[in-house]
């Protein structure tokens, strides 16, 4: 239960930062998220555009995709998803719950600001003009799909989702070595990718990207999707069909299936 005790001793320490620190750092988990978010699809978009090849294209994003969380562990970051383990100093009466909520609502503004910020560059740099604009096009295509996922599917593939990464940030806090945090990370970030499940911070970028995308003539014709769900695809939409349920959806696969599991193992285990 060493790594249970971490976990509340470094979640009571983000609870105690400054506001302005809490927002730079989670400026730069975001960017982070974002940069992994382009690099997968930079990666993986001629394999994702053929159902042939998609499997193994969803392995190499995941390949890629790791990347993001490494630099948020590694290099220092606050990120929403793993801020669902805060909620172990708060059953350990360490921490708050306001002040639980309050960090929450000040990295997620700080991760969409950083998502957004690479969204709008990567739109900008021409970049989505890769392969004649099959990339723009693969960009509309995955931002479409998210906004027209049904709320209890968007939810649960949050769940799954944060499962995973609260996992990876859970049993990187098993070793002091960068190689083994780096390593025990890429495999469960990549699994989580590999899956297709929804995480709210990557979406961020994903479909403010596709929002920016779709305005260019020639990536909306590459992306072949129906009139109908373009038109879905809106800020509206992104807030209410997808960041509500799989936000939702990611507090309660970290905080419930990661920390609250575990911290119930210790308190049934403790009971005389």
């Amino acid at each position: 239960m060493e790594i249970l005790e971490h976990v509340s001793n470094a979640g009571l320490i983000k609870t105690q930062r400054k506001i302005l620190s809490v927002l730079i750092l989670a400026f730069l988990a975001g960017v982070y998220i974002a940069f992994a978010s382009e690099g997968s699809n930079m990666a993986a978009y001629n394999l994702l555009a053929n159902s042939d090849t998609y499997g193994l294209g969803r392995v190499l994003a995941g390949v890629v995709f790791g990347t993001g969380l490494m630099l948020v562990v590694l290099a220092g970051g606050e990120l929403f998803t793993g801020n669902s383990l805060i909620i172990v100093p708060v059953l350990d009466r360490k921490a708050s719950v306001r002040a639980m909520l309050l960090n929450w609502l000040l990295v997620y503004i700080g991760n969409f600001a950083g998502s957004l910020c690479i969204a709008f560059m990567m739109y900008k740099s021409g970049l989505f003009n890769s392969s004649n604009g099959l990339l723009g096009g693969m960009t509309i295509k995955i931002a479409s799909y998210k906004t027209a996922l049904p709320f209890l599917s968007a939810f649960f593939l949050g769940v799954m989702c944060n499962w995973l990464v609260c996992l990876a940030v859970w049993v990187s806090y098993g070793t002091a070595e960068i190689a083994g945090k780096a390593l025990v990370i890429f495999f469960v970030i990549c699994l989580f990718i590999t899956s297709g499940f929804e995480h709210s911070v990557a979406n961020m970028y994903y479909i403010p990207a596709g929002i920016f995308a779709k305005q260019n003539p020639q990536w909306l014709a590459m992306s072949q999707v129906p009139a109908v769900q373009i038109a879905g695809l809106n800020w509206l939409n992104f807030a209410v069909k997808n960041l509500i349920p799989v936000t939702l959806g990611n507090i309660a696969g970290g905080s419930g299936m990661v920390g609250l599991l575990y911290w119930l193992s210790r308190e049934f285990q403790n009971k005389k």
